[in-house]
């Protein structure tokens, strides 16, 4: 990330320096877009219901933790992953029951539409939940 904005302000001074003008801006590494975050059962009152998140260079929307959770889709953007794939059908994950909790999360992130559902009804599932956390709440222990 830091190499591409070094990269970007060399070339924007380069470009300035030649009189071409400013060159466009690059792309935030979470691009434009708002994730749909949807949370029940979680045992939580302040953690249920349906937030808005937009990470786009500022954290906006209506969700509880905004500032940390785009933080923390910016680290696994820059890890290359994608944390809403669901977890491969013959992958074998042990049989630990981390409670009713229950997530969705739609719209689009890193330019991908994302339409990914969370429970924590094994371990496989309970990872995959606390990777994404706080843009899905805590609520291991």
């Amino acid at each position: 990330m830091l190499r591409s904005l070094v990269l970007a302000t060399l070339a924007t001074a380069a470009a300035g320096a030649a009189g071409l003008g400013p060159l466009p801006s690059p792309p935030l590494l979470s691009s434009p877009g708002t994730l749909t975050v949807t949370v029940a059962e979680s045992g939580r009152p302040d953690a249920d219901g349906t937030f808005e998140l937009t990470c786009d260079g500022r954290a906006g929307g209506n969700h509880p933790d905004r500032e940390s959770a785009c933080e923390r889709l910016d680290r696994l953007a820059e890890a290359g992953g994608n944390p809403f794939l669901p977890v491969p059908e013959d992958r074998f994950c042990t049989q630990v029951y981390g409670g009713p909790a229950v997530a969705h999360i739609t719209g689009t992130w890193q330019g991908r539409e994302v339409d990914a559902r969370f429970s924590r009804a094994d371990g496989c599932e309970i990872d995959r939940w606390e990777n994404l956390e706080p843009v899905l709440p805590l609520l291991g222990g």
